[in-house]
């Protein structure tokens, strides 16, 4: 049962941080981040940055790990956002 929870857990950690690398693509190709809402994300990074400090304060690697690598995920879209809209 230990190696189906490590599978899902692994599965579900990959889906999370690979989620965000399409909606990267998309805003940088186009140069343009006005579809993106900065309320939603913010809530996302500053629960990101809540995960991961659960997975650290429990002592698990794997849970701080994926959510450090959805932390900068997300937050590279919030820095999108802020970059393309001040252009405008």
């Amino acid at each position: 049962m230990e190696n189906l929870a490590n599978f899902v857990g692994t599965a579900a950690a990959l889906c999370s941080m690979l989620s965000f690398t399409p909606q990267i693509v998309k805003i940088w190709k186009e140069r343009d981040a006005s579809s993106i809402s900065i309320r939603m994300f913010l809530l996302t990074v500053t629960g990101f940055t809540l995960w991961t400090a659960y997975g650290f304060l429990i002592g698990s690697w794997p849970v701080a790990g994926s959510n450090i690598v959805c932390l900068i995920l997300s937050a590279t879209i919030l820095a999108l956002k802020w970059k393309f809209s001040r252009r405008g």
